[in-house]
């Protein structure tokens, strides 16, 4: 992998980063193996809102998408994931953090490629994420017609 052409501004900001995509991996290890409750953590309660690319509108808060991942629960698994050039950005106050990342996965239900944008906000808990995005990478090369329906 080539040495990417931007860099933390600090020891600080490299190693705060470092915290963020290691959360993230950590739901994610969870998530493909069923288990959908690393992301009651690590979504905020308080302020939240989610995209993906089998939704047809936002959902605008934690209790919704939680509803929507439950039907998930213990269904989806994948031995064979991975996050490809994880970057966190900070704004200036270091209170708000913008991890993007792409992941690809070989799932049970279907073969993912996503581009994620994953929002975090500094909240008296610690980092949660305030909006969540998973974009189909280059949808239109996609052939959905083998996905196995679970939601």
């Amino acid at each position: 992998m080539s040495e990417p052409t931007w860099k933390y501004n600090n020891d600080e900001e490299k190693k705060l980063a470092e915290e963020i995509i290691n959360m993230e991996k950590a739901v994610l290890a969870k998530f493909f193996n069923g288990d959908m409750t690393g992301y009651d953590d690590l979504w905020s309660k308080k302020s939240f809102t989610y995209y993906d690319a089998v939704t047809t509108k936002r959902i605008d808060d934690f209790a919704t998408i939680r509803k929507y991942l439950s039907k998930l629960e213990g269904k989806l698994h994948s031995d064979n994931y991975k996050i490809v050039d994880p970057r966190v950005q900070f704004n200036k106050n270091m209170d708000t953090a913008v991890l993007t990342y792409q992941l690809f996965a070989k799932t049970n239900i279907n073969d993912v490629e996503y581009n994620c944008i994953q929002v975090y906000q500094k909240e008296d808990e610690g980092w949660k994420v305030i909006h969540s995005t998973w974009a189909v990478l280059r949808p239109m090369d996609k052939d959905y017609s083998k996905m196995k329906v679970v939601v």
